[in-house]
């Protein structure tokens, strides 16, 4: 309890300073620099990674008929070859974070079925089980999420999810480094 705040007989003013201290953190702050757009080659190398990438999965889902695209992978094409550098854009987050989050979801829809709760929490359990294994990837919770709203059996996990994720990932390293401005991954485990 700070110092600085003064009580009244029943303690509302802390009450009071914790409630705006609260919404104070949602004020954010102003940014330091502005946003510089990326050298021509390094947009260049985003669109061809994120078009071959996805013409990848895409090609053998709708060519081929192996079930490969899986809408999260939209989102992990933005970090891979968007912005490669970021930690979560890394193999082991891409890769790991697909799989854990998948698994989760399977495993969710087998004992719960497809409710609304169950959709919360297989996205909710993939979170926290991405944090503990240290493979945070933002796609995975749509990935978890996806899992039981397709009602998807244990093969989702190897194929479209792992192998995709392989594909994605394989096509980063191909592509990202065509650019003296990149370098990926910047580390794998």
């Amino acid at each position: 309890m700070s110092t600085e705040t003064a009580l009244d007989a029943g303690g509302n003013e802390d009450a009071r300073s914790g409630v705006a201290a609260y919404f104070l953190k949602m004020k954010g702050e102003k940014r330091v620099a502005p946003l510089a757009a990326p050298p021509a080659l390094d947009l260049f190398v985003s669109w061809l990674g994120a078009f071959a990438g996805i013409s990848v999965v895409a090609m053998l889902t709708l060519v081929y008929k192996m079930p490969m695209l899986v809408p999260s992978f939209g989102a992990s094409a933005v970090l891979i070859y968007g912005v490669p550098e970021v930690p979560l854009a890394q193999p082991r987050n891409v890769i790991g974070g697909h799989v854990v989050s998948a698994a989760t979801g399977v495993v969710v829809y087998a004992l719960c079925g497809l409710t609304w709760w169950s959709a919360a929490m297989a996205t909710a359990l993939a979170i926290a089980l991405m944090l503990v294994t240290k493979t945070a990837h933002p796609p995975g919770g749509a990935t978890a999420l996806g899992a039981v709203l397709i009602k998807a059996s244990p093969q989702y996990i190897l194929a479209p999810v792992a192998l995709g994720a392989v594909i994605l990932v394989a096509v980063g390293l191909l592509v990202n480094n065509l650019s003296p401005h990149r370098r990926y991954p910047r580390y794998w485990l």
